[in-house]
């Protein structure tokens, strides 16, 4: 199958890209920059010029595959609005390109939009109205349009040597406090997936996926959060503590909104259905194998 990705050369997009070669897929990324093109043709990838904005790029890459796995995001807090607003627009570009036949598209989300507070988010629950991320509504819109589209629901812990998403923020800001915090009891749980277990479930939601289905990449299902801080402590040799509420914002900053709330998950529906079986180190052993603490510098959020 010629398989086009988006944000193939990205922290999840590349291992994406392994897991569909190795499996005899042809694989063709979007990428913007010269660096990006070397890379994943050196993976042995094609290689399609455009962007998220260059919605002309992404019609006549998706127009030429067999499948789309669409997992480039721009994660811009700042302004994300605007960012999940560019990732709607992409989703029906990329949808109508597919429109009408049987190819698949493979649309990426997150489990916190469908969130429930005190409660474990299964692939049945749908998407809070409120979440100014529209990606799910935006996939299975398409299905009216004749696209035979399904969502895969990441954890927000996807983790694996050269992540540079909210664990290492969280260790970053560990080493620039000089304490390992956790909110409150610490009890509310983070649910995690290894990034090569989340690259496999890509593969077999394109191979076997159903049309309008939602797929859940949770491996640990919750990992409590002061467990995760005391491993980050026992790391660096600074004290574990914990931060109030009133206090968080002032110690986190914008991670103490996804830090705070309790985001755990069930894949038993995506195992049962498409026969996923997560194999790899969880959270917390990743964690403790040390590869984490070894690069001081701090790093943007990205999936893209």
């Amino acid at each position: 199958m010629r398989v086009f990705v988006t944000g193939a050369t990205g922290f999840m997009g590349t291992a994406v890209v392994r897991e569909l070669i190795d499996a005899g897929h042809q694989v063709v990324g979007l990428v913007r920059s010269d660096a990006a093109a070397k890379s994943l043709a050196a993976a042995g990838a094609g290689v399609h010029r455009g962007s998220l904005d260059d919605l002309e790029s992404l019609r006549s890459g998706a127009a030429a595959a067999d499948g789309v796995i669409h997992i480039a995001f721009t994660l811009d807090f700042l302004n994300y609005g605007r960012a999940a607003e560019e990732d709607r627009r992409a989703i029906e570009t990329l949808g109508g390109a597919l429109a009408g036949s049987d190819r698949p598209l493979i649309v990426t989300s997150a489990i916190g939009p469908a969130q429930r507070q005190g409660s474990l988010t299964t692939e049945e629950d749908t998407p809070n109205p409120n979440s100014p991320r529209k990606s799910e509504e935006a996939a299975l819109a398409l299905e009216a349009r004749g696209a035979r589209t399904s969502v895969l629901r990441l954890a927000p812990s996807v983790h694996d040597d050269g992540d540079h998403g909210f664990v290492q923020r969280l260790i970053s800001i560990a080493r620039e406090k000089g304490v390992s915090a956790f909110i409150g009891d610490g009890l509310h749980r983070w649910s995690a997936a290894h990034r090569l277990d989340a690259a496999h479930l890509y593969r077999l939601a394109l191979e076997k996926g159903s049309a309008a289905a939602r797929y859940h990449g949770v491996a640990d299902e919750g990992v409590p959060t002061r467990e995760i801080a005391e491993v980050i402590g026992q790391h660096l040799n600074v004290p574990v503590v914990s931060k109030s509420r009133e206090e968080a914002a002032a110690h986190f900053g914008w991670i103490a909104l996804f830090f705070g709330r309790d985001s755990s998950a069930s894949s038993a529906l995506t195992q049962e259905r498409l026969g996923w079986c997560p194999v790899q180190p969880g959270l917390i052993a990743n964690l403790k194998a040390g590869h984490y603490f070894e690069h001081p510098a701090d790093a943007v959020l990205s999936r893209s």
